[in-house]
Order: C-alpha cells, then sequence, then structure tokens
C-alpha cells in the first residue's frame, strides 16, 4: 500500500510563504503524476497544483505566480512552495499520487491569518 505523508503546514501571516512537502512510500515515485488539492470548510475539494512524471505542471488559476509545485525523484518527495499567501489560501492541503491507482495523504492545515 503506498502512503503519503504530508508536513509543512501552519499558521502564517498574510503575504507570507509555506513549504509544503509530501514524501510517498514507492520505489515508482518518478511515474507518479503528483498533485496538491485543497479543501476549505464548507467547500469542495480543488486542484492546487499538478506536476506529471515529465515535470510538466499546470495550476489552479486562483494561485498562478504565487505557488510552484516541484518534486525530487531521488527523495521521493513533492513540494508546494506557497508565497504572497492570502487568507483565502486557509484550508486543510491534500497530497495526491497517481499511478494506475489514486492515493492520498491525511492532509495538513494551513491557516493564513493576521
Amino acid at each position: 500500500q503506498v502512503q503519503l505523508v504530508e508536513s509543512g503546514g501552519g499558521l502564517v501571516q498574510p503575504g507570507r510563504s509555506l513549504n509544503l512537502s509530501c514524501t510517498v512510500s514507492t520505489i515508482f515515485f518518478k511515474l507518479y503524476t503528483m498533485a496538491w488539492y485543497r479543501q476549505a470548510p464548507g467547500k469542495q475539494r480543488e486542484l492546487v497544483a499538478r506536476i506529471w512524471s515529465d515535470d510538466s505542471t499546470n495550476y489552479a488559476d486562483s494561485v498562478k505566480g504565487r505557488f510552484t509545485i516541484s518534486k525530487d525523484n531521488t527523495k521521493k518527495t513533492v513540494y508546494l512552495q506557497m508565497n504572497s499567501l492570502k487568507p483565502e489560501d486557509t484550508a486543510d492541503y491534500y497530497c495526491n499520487a497517481r499511478y494506475q491507482s489514486d492515493y492520498w495523504g491525511k492532509g495538513t492545515l494551513v491557516t493564513v491569518s493576521s
């Protein structure tokens, strides 16, 4: 069973940065499509950013220019660098791994507040 472990969430002031990490327990990490989703209270889970095995990426319009997704195949880890955070970025952030099946982390809470 593939397991995903997220870290890096927390409380941050508007305009500041956070870097989320997600480590995946699989030897086939480089074949996976990795993504970050988020879910705010009372809202549906939404895609934030995705990175494919060829390192191509796409982003939600709401985070373009502020967030960057990247991965390190040797560390089996995907990152989400979040800059210029806004209160509306407050949500539980979930890591997703896709290769033949979908796998999810348990989530890490990001709270943007002054």
